[in-house]
């Protein structure tokens, strides 16, 4: 699976964690991850935001993949 698996799989990571905030994205806790990933400042436009969050979301489902296959692989002893 490579770039397009990868970030389909990140986004339903996305949407998934989209769902357990309720919609509520405006929290404070929501400000501190936006300051972390965007600094301090004035919030990108939405347009702006897409391509980070696109190579975001495929580095989710980049982890999820590589976490699978080694709970996969792993033989318990």
């Amino acid at each position: 699976m490579g770039g397009l698996g990868d970030g389909l799989s990140g986004l339903c990571s996305l949407l998934w964690l989209l769902l357990k905030a309720r919609g509520r994205l405006r929290s404070r806790y929501w400000a501190w991850r936006r300051e972390t990933a965007f600094g301090a400042g004035p919030t990108p436009s939405p347009g702006a935001l897409l391509g980070p969050m696109w190579d975001y979301a495929r580095w989710v489902g980049r982890m999820r993949r590589i976490r699978k296959s080694r709970l996969m692989s792993h033989d318990p002893v």
